[in-house]
């Protein structure tokens, strides 16, 4: 089985282009962040940096919809790959493609979390209210 889930907030505004098919294709990257206590008690933290792409209309609503600090949990498949780069060395990139994505609007007068789940099953939108703890 090949699924991964990230919660984490977008890194800079998605980028969409086109494949020489036609297809739109989007990528973006995610952070996550970790905290830990080190051997003296103190807490150190660091981030995680995410490659996220997605294709066809979930490329079109994340372009549409992200923007840099946005939170968003995606859900997906990691996927390997190599390219030669313009230097003549090779580079190797791990990716999350693109299955699910849920975006989060936060309403801080209402105290509620509205989420919009969207789908590479069922690419209409199912909105949803949370209510903040």
């Amino acid at each position: 089985m090949n699924r991964v889930s990230i919660l984490g907030h977008v890194v800079a505004d998605p980028q969409i282009k086109a494949t020489k098919s036609g297809k739109s294709v989007s990528s973006f990257a995610i952070a996550t962040n970790n905290e830990w206590l080190d051997q003296e008690g103190t807490l150190k933290k660091s981030a995680d940096f995410h490659r996220v792409v997605a294709w066809e209309k979930l490329a079109e609503i994340c372009t549409q919809h992200l923007r840099k600090g946005s939170p968003v949990l995606v859900e997906g498949r990691l996927t390997n790959r190599a390219y030669e780069g313009i230097d003549k060395i090779m580079h190797y990139v791990t990716e999350v493609v693109l299955n699910d994505v849920h975006l989060f609007k936060y309403e801080k007068d209402r105290q509620t979390v509205e989420a919009q789940e969207f789908s590479t099953q069922n690419t209409e939108t199912r909105e949803k209210e949370l209510v903040a703890a």
